[in-house]
């Protein structure tokens, strides 16, 4: 199992969006271990001087496939959940070669976080889903499927020119921005519309 990973995947807002804005995302993996375990308790890094994460809709692979075309790739997914990717900084310099930056400070283990599934087929819309993070019980992340550049069915055909899918795979979709540092204590909750799926302290 792999985990897909988005930058760039989002207009800023509604008036970028409809003046067309040509952006292409870039697209990274994580490894399995990159999968924070449900049952274990989340730690702030020891290695990372600075921590911080973003909110993202997460939809997982049903079927194998490569170089899908887009109109059949709602059939490749199954489920859709809120995930949370983690990036930690540090002040080591090595981290200025630009592949050592990828790999340290956003694939390190429990990076990745997701929420409970829901079915894909339960979103008749799947281009107008809203879904929000907060923190200690404070917004700090709202955001639409609508702002997406490439929508779920153009990400899975555009991932897939470039890489297989196999089954279990999970593409988390992008975010907007990052929320700000994050510290020891903090409390996070993650939703989908009206759904609370998703609840992490930071330990």
């Amino acid at each position: 199992m792999r985990i897909f990973c988005l930058e760039q995947n989002y207009f800023s807002n509604k008036k970028e969006q409809l003046n067309g804005v040509t952006k292409t995302p870039l697209i990274f993996t994580k490894p399995y271990s990159a999968l924070f375990q449900e049952g274990v308790s989340f730690f702030y890094p020891e290695f990372a001087d600075e921590l911080y994460c973003s909110c993202e809709i997460v939809i997982r692979i049903s079927k194998s496939g490569k170089n899908i075309v887009e109109n059949l790739s709602a059939e490749f997914y199954d489920a859709v959940t809120i995930g949370i990717n983690f990036s930690a900084f540090n002040n080591d310099d090595r981290l200025l070669d630009e592949e050592l930056f990828w790999l340290e400070t956003k694939s390190w283990n429990n990076s990745s976080v997701i929420g409970k599934w829901l079915p894909a087929n339960d979103f008749t819309n799947k281009q107008n889903i809203n879904f929000c993070l907060y923190k200690n019980r404070e917004m700090v992340q709202l955001c639409n499927s609508g702002l997406m550049i490439y929508n779920f069915n153009k990400l899975i055909s555009h991932i897939s020119d470039s890489y297989t899918f196999n089954i279990g795979d999970l593409v988390f979709t992008g975010t907007q921005v990052n929320i700000g540092e994050l510290l020891s204590g903090d409390k996070l909750e993650a939703f989908i519309e009206d759904d609370s799926l998703l609840e992490l302290d930071i330990n």
